[in-house]
């Protein structure tokens, strides 16, 4: 059952056509019409699952031209869905500026999750996937590319990038200028597709992996990178010393202050190691 004047954001495979879930296909199938990324690439998926829906492209570049019709339809108590080429609509994709749209005229805008690249390779790739940072596409020049390594280069989260075959090769050496040789890093290729292929190790030697098989630098990939790990024992070692000088000469809060902003570790845990160092040469200093 679907309800009037609503737009439906429905995920479709990411490889396998096996994968899209059976309400999607009903959603599909009742809607008035089908706006898709490309009408042609989503009509194999339509024809595998007897979805017969009018289907009108709504891409990058005549989304903005679109949203004035897709507003009128659903307005009118019309039923829409946007699919993108594969997964999961507005994830690297066309729409946000759709959807933007129908929420500024208050309509009904509902997901049907399903398929997503990063998801599929964050559950695969060996790394914490308790906080992570989608960055997906790098820019395609060099040096941009490295700059904006270079901004997630300390950034503790483990990293999620999109990457095609064209690109994947100076994607690597870029990556193992910025983030280093020993950074772990999970390369997911044409994820639920015939050619699936999952390597995980150092950037340099999956690296090394992808020079070595032509075959496998085809196709599109999402990289999980393992985010930066900081020397949490060499930092504590370097704020006891810090306040160990800072101490006999500041009170607590303020020597406190003054090695945080040093050694780059908070305030709170600088205070708690100022104070026990300072109980420690005076058990009866309360402050």
């Amino acid at each position: 059952m679907i309800n009037p004047g609503t737009l439906y954001i429905v995920a479709t495979p990411i490889g396998n056509l096996e994968d899209i879930s059976r309400r999607a296909v009903e959603v599909l199938q009742q809607v008035d019409c089908i706006y898709a990324e490309d009408t042609r690439h989503s009509s194999r998926l339509f024809q595998h699952c007897g979805i017969t829906t009018r289907t009108v492209s709504v891409h990058e570049h005549n989304e903005s031209e679109r949203v004035a019709g897709v507003i009128g339809h659903l307005s009118s108590g019309g039923t829409a869905a946007l699919v993108s080429d594969a997964g999961t609509p507005l994830i690297s994709d066309p729409g946000y500026r759709l959807v933007s749209a129908c929420h500024a005229e208050g309509i009904t805008v509902s997901p049907l999750p399903g398929p997503c690249a990063l998801v599929a390779a964050l559950s695969v790739s060996g790394l914490p996937t308790d906080r992570f940072v989608y960055v997906g596409f790098l820019p395609a020049k060099e040096a941009a590319r490295e700059q904006a390594l270079k901004a997630l280069a300390h950034e503790a989260s483990t990293l999620v990038f999109y990457e095609s075959r064209h690109r994947i090769k100076p994607w690597m050496n870029s990556a193992l200028t910025i983030f280093g040789a020993d950074r772990p890093v999970t390369v997911a290729r044409e994820l639920t597709k015939t050619f699936e292929t999952i390597c995980h190790g150092t950037l340099a030697s999956v690296n090394d992996w992808l020079l070595q098989d032509e075959q496998q630098q085809k196709g599109e990939f999402v990289i999980v990178v393992g985010g930066a790990v900081s020397d949490t024992a060499t930092d504590e070692v370097q704020l006891v010393r810090v306040l160990e000088l800072l101490l006999p000469e500041l009170s607590v809060k303020k020597a406190a202050s003054i090695a945080a902003t040093m050694t780059g570790l908070g305030r709170n845990r600088a205070y708690e190691v100022a104070l026990t160092l300072k109980n420690a040469k005076n058990p009866d200093n309360d402050t």
